[in-house]
């Protein structure tokens, strides 16, 4: 009994080694997988631009009906009528969507918005290698929301105050908005920590910081592109058409009469498109805002009529918009021949928006050059439609999206400089007395009563 007990004993004595042995080779791999780990992500922190791996060139999409009609052509003409018939179909489909009013706007404004969010995420995704990172892209889809709710409850509680004041159960979210617009985002940031993982804690901050940057890009400037279009559509198509202007007409002067580089980050610009895509857009946007100004759908601020449960652009127009006789400068006197010039004082603003668009805006387009170069997005300017990958957007409307959203903040503004020049809304003012009590809106008539006499307005009202 004794031998087979020693050696019973022996057995397990040697199954306890070989398990102390295989976990101390576990620990040994889970190490050197760790350290494997943390010298790839130092390596991600140090790679140069040339190691950042290419994106797969989108494939051509040319219906083979335009490839036999441009198959004559140059590579250089080619481009040219490719990239005319697609800016004319754009240009039609924008028109379509102004024709069935702000709302539609609105929601072009928002689908651009989501769309450019959806394209840098996905640009950090891929950059960073960041396909393991738990949560990451609910997280940037939660974020999203947050920040949407915040922006655009702020603008439901401004400009449809009426409206909510009738829905009970619209009050309580309209009073507390800011709070539970934290307690949303404070959500978000809880989550964001539990979803921390040990090796990947570097990553997920860099995703973190890539996707607050991204919503700072693309919520904020939409918001206040929305806040422009709610004071007339006016502020809102001047400013965007300008941009696409100066696009234009600045590829259309740069093709035929380009010779002189302008900048080494986007080679294919010339002084000679920058100076003609200037001078066009200036005396575009004088002459668009002419004809925009005569009627009230453009100059009009967008209000809510919660009768008809629909979009109302009427009123009377703004001084901006009333045609005044102005004296013309001595010097363009002899040139022109004319002493005075009926125009409305909006041309002048316009011209201020339109010099904006042309000498900052191409900044816009120079910034999404180097941000193609650096994470190797490739453009196919042979392709029709825009190419099926990640990067289609950034690709095909990039430039002039980034242009416009860099502009807007100048727009913005302006507008509201001008606001406060002009004094403040009576419409909004009105608006905000309804909303009241009736005891504060008594006290409200009660005060400018007395104002009213005090000043004697009131007594010649009255005679």
């Amino acid at each position: 009994m004794s031998a087979r007990r020693r050696r019973r004993a022996a057995a397990e004595q040697e199954e306890e080694e070989e398990e102390e042995e295989d976990e101390e080779e576990a620990a040994e791999a889970g190490s050197d997988k760790e350290v494997d780990l943390e010298e790839r992500l130092h390596e991600l922190d140090l790679r140069s631009d040339s190691d950042i791996p290419d994106v797969p060139p989108p494939t051509d999409t040319t219906p083979e009906i335009l490839k036999k009609a441009l198959s004559g052509l140059s590579a250089r003409w080619k481009n040219w009528w490719i990239r005319g018939i697609l800016s004319l179909a754009m240009i039609s489909g924008f028109f379509l969507i102004i024709y069935l009013g702000s709302f539609m706007l609105m929601l072009l404004v928002l689908s651009i918005q989501v769309k450019c969010y959806h394209e840098i995420i996905t640009i950090g995704y891929r950059v960073y290698h960041s396909y393991d990172l738990p949560w990451f892209r609910s997280l940037s889809w939660y974020f999203l929301l947050c920040v949407n709710y915040f922006f655009y409850g702020e603008t439901v509680a401004d400009y449809f105050a009426t409206f909510v004041q009738r829905r009970e159960q619209l009050q309580f979210l309209i009073r507390y908005h800011r709070f539970i617009s934290f307690a949303l985002y404070l959500t978000g940031f809880c989550m964001f920590v539990l979803s921390l993982v040990k090796k990947h804690y570097r990553l997920q901050f860099y995703m973190f910081a890539w996707t607050h940057v991204t919503l700072l890009i693309t919520v904020t400037q939409s918001h206040l592109v929305i806040q422009n279009l709610f004071e007339g559509m006016i502020w809102f198509l001047v400013p965007i058409s300008s941009v696409i202007c100066n696009d234009i007409t600045a590829y259309i002067f740069g093709f035929f009469f380009g010779r002189t580089p302008l900048i080494k980050l986007s080679p294919k610009k010339t002084w000679e498109g920058f100076i003609g895509g200037f001078f066009s857009t200036v005396v575009f946007g004088f002459i668009f805002s002419y004809f925009l100004a005569q009627h009230q759908y453009f100059v009009c601020p967008v209000e809510y009529n919660s009768e008809t449960n629909r979009f109302v652009t009427e009123c009377e127009p703004s001084e901006l918009f009333q045609m005044k006789k102005y004296s013309v400068p001595p010097l363009l006197q002899a040139v022109l021949g004319w002493e005075t010039v009926n125009m409305y004082p909006f041309q002048m603003h316009s011209f201020a928006l339109s010099t904006f668009a042309s000498l900052i805006g191409p900044f816009g387009g120079f910034f999404a050059s180097g941000f193609k170069r650096a994470f190797k997005i490739k453009v196919c300017n042979e392709s029709w439609t825009k190419p099926r990958h990640a990067f289609r957007f950034v690709n095909a409307y990039g430039s002039i999206i980034i242009r416009y959203l860099i502009s807007n903040s100048f727009f913005s503004l302006y507008l509201a400089h001008l606001r406060t020049k002009l004094g403040p809304n009576p419409s909004k003012l009105l608006k905000q007395l309804l909303i009241l009590q009736p005891e504060q809106q008594l006290s409200v008539y009660k005060t400018l009563k007395s104002h009213l006499v005090e000043k004697g307005i009131l007594p010649s009202l009255r005679g």
